[in-house]
């Protein structure tokens, strides 16, 4: 048993390739569809906002050229090459419901600006929305979001769309309840709309975006307290920052 682990990770060789038109789940999946019907594919893992696939293989049944001819086959899913010194420019609309002002967002600005491969970014203040645009291959929307969290925000996906709306919601017991974080965040993802959550436990804080053709305000409230979780609609701000 061994001896043929050993032979197999001496004949296991690993392709990265970016991959034009990859933008989401379901297409990664279509790529990993069409990569297995090849021969010798051991794995593929995916960065979606790299459009990039790693994709390990046997080399004594396939090679990369294989590979990346599977993929041209498709008309849509082309390989091309990649290298950690690419610059991937990425952007992204973050719906900050507790970035209330002029001084909130000269705090985020002064600490993203500190990050690797933040480009630009543009705040519209009366829409608490800020507009991110950072190279993928130095930085993701997780770190960002980590950052803004760390800082006491709460972002959350933003999209212009009239069927998109947001909701932020103070809940009390974040901190000393055992439901973590993440938990919240898993729970209210499962209700009906939701498109995406976060939960700040600094500012006992949980963010929204969910589709109004598939929920309503009131609807969304009582789904999230029938889930077991404190929220109640936070009360006008006045901001403190300094």
């Amino acid at each position: 048993m061994l001896l043929a682990l050993g032979v197999q990770a001496q004949t296991t060789d690993t392709l990265t390739v970016r991959i034009k038109g990859m933008r989401c789940g379901e297409c990664a999946h279509k790529v990993k569809n069409v990569v297995k019907k090849g021969p010798g594919i051991q794995g593929i893992t995916f960065n979606i906002e790299r459009r990039t696939a790693t994709i390990a293989y046997d080399r004594t049944q396939t090679c990369a050229d294989s590979i990346r001819a599977h993929l041209a086959a498709t008309g849509r899913y082309k390989a091309s090459d990649y290298s950690p010194s690419d610059t991937i420019m990425r952007g992204m609309g973050l719906r900050i419901d507790d970035m209330h002002c002029q001084r909130c967002y000269d705090r985020i600005s002064q600490r993203l600006q500190t990050m690797e491969g933040i480009d630009s970014m543009a705040p519209h203040l009366d829409k608490h929305y800020i507009f991110v645009r950072y190279d993928a291959n130095k930085t993701s929307k997780d770190d960002i979001r980590r950052v803004l969290g760390g800082l006491g925000f709460t972002p959350v996906n933003y999209y212009s769309s009239p069927k998109v709306q947001f909701a932020y919601y103070t809940i009390p017991n974040v901190g000393a309840d055992p439901v973590s974080a993440r938990q919240i965040c898993d729970e209210v993802l499962t209700l009906t709309g939701v498109e995406d959550v976060n939960v700040n436990e600094r500012q006992k804080s949980l963010a929204v975006t969910y589709f109004n053709d598939e929920t309503s305000a009131e609807q969304l409230l009582a789904d999230i307290k029938a889930a077991g979780i404190e929220a109640v609609v936070s009360p006008a701000h006045e901001c403190k920052e300094e």
